[in-house]
C-alpha cells in the first residue's frame, strides 16, 4: 500500500533514511540518464590521473538523486513538490561505497503549505558526502487504494541483503576474531561491520602494522581489542585459537590468503573441525531474482563424494534455517533434469532426494537432478512438463563440484549484476570470507549471515541491543 505523510501529519523533527552501495551498474546507468560522461567515472586510470583516487568515483549528483528520491517516496512522499534544493558536496563517492541518506523536517509554512527538510549524506566511514536543505511542498491528502502505479514498471533491484543486514542488526553484536587485518579493504570491513552493529571485533596481526594503517586511514580503533601476532600465519592460529577458547563466535578472514586461514582452522587437534564437513557458501543477492541464492560448494570441496554433499547440503539447509527460511528449497543442479548413468551427478541427486524422502536429509524441499533453468525459472520447468515444489522457487542451489559452482557464481556476479557474500560451515564457530572487490554492502551481508548462524549455534534467542 503507497503512503505518505500529509502537512498536517509532519512534526518538526521527523525523519527517514534509506542505504544504498554504489555499483558499476548505478554509475553506468547514471552517466547515460544524465549524459555526464566524465572519464573519472568510467576509468580507473583517469580517476587516478585527474583526481588521485585509486578507483571510480561516482557522479555527484547520484547522490542528490537518492535525497530526492527519499523525500518523494518516503517523507513526505507521494505527492510532494520539490520547490528548491541546495547542495554542498563534501567527498566523492567511491565504486563500492555506501551511502546513508537522511532527511529531517527542520520547519513548516503554513501559508504555503512548504516544508524545510535538512538532507544528508553520509559514507560507511561516517565522512560527509552531501549536505543540504530541501524546501518542498508537501502533500495534502493520502493516496486512494487504488493499487500501485508502480507494478507495470520493469526496473530491478537488489533487496536481499538490506532485508539480511536488517534482520540481525538490532541484535547483540557477535565477538569476531578478524585474522590479519593489514589491507584498507580488511579494516575497514570490520570497522564497517562494527559501527553496523553487526560485530564486536578482536583485531589478531602485527598490532604496530595494524595501528599505523587504521592512522592513515583516519579510524579509531582505540575500544577494540587488539592481540599481536608475529604475521599473516601466527594471526591465523592466533584468532582460530580465540574461537576454540569461545572468546570468538566467528571467524573472519582479513589480508591473508584463504588458503592461510583454513589451515589453521583444518587441523583436528588444533583448529575449528567438527565431525560435519566443512564446506563453503555464496549467499546470492540476484537483481532478477526475488529472494536470496545460495549456492555450495563453489571454493572448499573441489570433486565432492555423495557422502560429502550430504554434509554441504546439511550445512546450507542449517544456514538458510537461521536466515528465517524455515524449510528452503533445495535444487540438485545437472546439466539436465533427468537421471542418466552417464552422468554421475544426476546419479548422486536421485540418492539424495531419497534420502530426504527417508528421513536421513530433514527440514527442506529437496528435489533434482534439476538443470539451472528449471531450477530458477517456472516457466522454464512447465515448458520441460516438470512438477515441482522446488522448481522455479529454488532458495539453495547445490552444485556437482567446485567448478561448476565457481563459474556459476561468478556468471551471476559479472554478467548478472549480483553480489555476493560468503560464508564458510560446518566449523565451530561460521567463517566470513571476503574479496578485496567485494562492495561495503557485501561484506556486511557476509557479517550479518555469520552472525544469524553464530546464534543458530548458540541454540537461543537473539538478544536486542540496549
Amino acid at each position: 500500500m503507497i503512503t505518505n505523510k500529509t502537512f498536517d501529519e509532519i512534526q518538526i523533527g521527523d525523519s527517514a533514511r534509506m542505504q544504498r552501495t554504489l555499483t558499476k551498474q548505478d554509475i553506468d546507468g547514471f552517466g547515460l540518464l544524465s549524459g555526464d560522461m566524465n572519464p573519472t567515472h568510467f576509468s580507473d586510470e583517469y580517476a587516478q590521473m585527474l583526481l588521485e583516487r585509486h578507483k571510480l568515483v561516482g557522479h555527484s549528483m547520484w547522490g542528490g538523486a537518492l535525497i530526492s528520491s527519499l523525500l518523494g517516496n518516503d517523507l513526505p512522499g507521494p505527492g510532494t513538490v520539490y520547490q528548491s534544493q541546495q547542495f554542498e558536496f563534501h567527498h566523492p563517492v567511491e565504486l563500492g561505497d555506501m551511502l546513508t541518506i537522511t532527511v529531517t523536517a527542520t520547519s513548516k509554512n503554513a501559508a504555503d503549505g512548504t516544508v524545510l527538510f535538512d538532507c544528508r549524506a553520509v559514507n560507511q566511514r561516517d565522512e560527509k558526502i552531501i549536505t543540504g536543505i530541501a524546501r518542498v511542498k508537501a502533500p495534502t491528502r493520502k493516496p486512494t487504494d487504488a493499487g500501485s502505479p508502480y507494478v507495470t514498471m520493469q526496473q530491478h533491484s537488489k533487496t536481499a541483503f538490506k532485508r539480511l543486514i536488517d534482520q540481525v542488526k538490532d541484535w547483540k553484536n557477535i565477538p569476531t576474531a578478524v585474522a590479519h587485518p593489514c589491507s584498507k579493504e580488511a579494516l575497514e570491513g570490520a570497522i564497517d561491520a562494527t559501527k553496523a552493529d553487526l560485530i564486536e571485533p578482536i583485531l589478531v596481526g602485527p598490532e604496530a602494522k595494524i595501528r599505523a594503517l587504521a592512522e592513515s586511514l583516519n579510524l579509531d580503533i582505540s575500544s577494540y581489542r587488539l592481540v599481536d601476532a608475529l604475521h599473516s600465519h601466527d594471526a591465523a592460529a592466533k584468532a582460530v585459537a580465540l574461537c576454540r577458547s569461545g572468546e570468538a563466535e566467528a571467524l573472519m578472514k582479513g589480508s591473508l590468503h584463504t588458503d592461510e586461514l583454513m589451515g589453521a582452522v583444518v587441523p583436528s587437534a588444533t583448529g575449528l573441525r567438527t565431525e560435519r564437513r566443512i564446506s563453503h557458501v555464496f549467499a546470492m543477492d540476484v537483481p532478477t531474482y526475488p529472494r536470496p541464492l545460495f549456492i555450495t560448494d563453489a571454493a572448499i570441496n573441489i570433486y565432492p563424494t555423495l557422502e560429502d554433499k550430504i554434509d554441504i547440503l546439511k550445512n546450507a539447509i542449517q544456514l538458510a534455517q537461521a536466515l528465517n527460511i524455515s524449510q528452503p528449497k533445495v535444487a540438485i543442479l545437472s546439466a539436465v533434469e533427468t537421471v542418466n548413468p552417464k552422468i554421475p551427478a544426476t546419479i548422486e541427486a536421485a540418492a539424495l532426494c531419497k534420502m530426504a524422502d527417508r528421513g536421513q536429509i530433514q527440514g527442506a524441499l529437496i528435489d533434482g537432478p534439476l538443470a539451472f533453468d528449471n531450477a530458477i525459472s517456472k516457466e522454464a520447468a512447465q515448458i520441460k512438463g516438470i512438477h515441482s515444489p522446488v522448481a522455479g522457487e529454488a532458495d539453495i542451489l547445490l552444485v556437482p563440484d567446485l567448478e561448476a559452482g565457481n563459474m556459476l557464481a561468478k556468471q551471476l556476479t559479472y554478467l548478472g549484476r549480483a553480489d555476493s557474500a560468503g560464508i564458510v560451515l560446518g566449523a565451530r564457530v561460521p567463517i566470513i570470507l571476503t574479496s578485496r572487490a567485494d562492495s561495503a554492502e557485501a561484506r556486511l551481508a557476509s557479517c550479518a549471515v555469520a552472525v544469524a548462524f553464530a546464534y543458530r549455534l548458540r541454540g537461543n534467542q537473539p538478544v536486542k541491543q540496549a
